[in-house]
């Protein structure tokens, strides 16, 4: 375990490795689905269900994982999650060293909908729903909502990195982010620390 002095240095360990690799086979398996849609034949049926295990993985180990990796850590309940984007909106918003609540449940979002594009892709390849309208239309959609979601999480991601001053992409990569103990530098208003971030973990 590092000390303070050396988490100064090299930064606090945040996230593990299986959920830096389970993130970057979801996003590679995201992208390659999209490239195999039209004519992918058995290699768009792999992917999705390779992504489909990264979910299943990222489900047990976020009930038994390590502390930032698991759902408890950062998902808050309505009135938490209200009070963040309420201090986000006036630029007031608490660092987390974890995911932020908002974050929090753009990463539920986005399991629910890769657990639906995948399960419904399934389903149209079973002799029962093969050519059914609504599992077609279901596939099509939800794959529509989750380019969505992403665009929405990556603007949130960019926006944490600069309100807050850190790489979350390479914190994604390296799993170290800024220790809470140090200063924190914000764009404007009052200090915001890890401490701060804890309100909302009651809530």
């Amino acid at each position: 375990m590092l000390s303070s002095a050396d988490e100064r240095l090299t930064g606090r360990h945040v996230w593990d490795p299986l959920v830096r690799i389970g993130h970057w086979l979801l996003v590679t398996s995201v992208i390659a689905a999209w490239f195999t849609r039209h004519g992918g034949g058995i290699w768009h049926e792999v992917i999705g269900y390779a992504a489909l295990a990264v979910v299943a993985v990222r489900l047990v180990w976020g009930m038994t994982g390590t502390r930032y990796a698991r759902f408890a850590d950062f998902v808050r309940g309505p009135r938490g999650t209200l009070a963040y984007a309420r201090q986000m909106w006036r630029g007031a918003e608490p660092r987390h060293l974890g995911h932020n609540p908002l974050g929090g449940w753009m990463i539920i979002a986005l399991i629910i909908t890769v657990i639906v594009i995948t399960i419904s892709g399934w389903l149209y390849t079973t002799d029962r729903f093969w050519g059914v309208a609504w599992v077609d239309m279901l596939h099509s959609k939800s794959t529509d909502v989750l380019f969505v979601l992403v665009a929405l999480h990556v603007a949130g991601v960019l926006y944490s990195s600069w309100r807050h001053r850190e790489n979350l992409v390479a914190a994604m990569l390296h799993g170290r982010k800024r220790p809470e103990a140090e200063p924190q530098p914000v764009m404007s208003g009052r200090v915001l620390t890890e401490r701060s971030a804890d309100e909302y973990r009651s809530a």
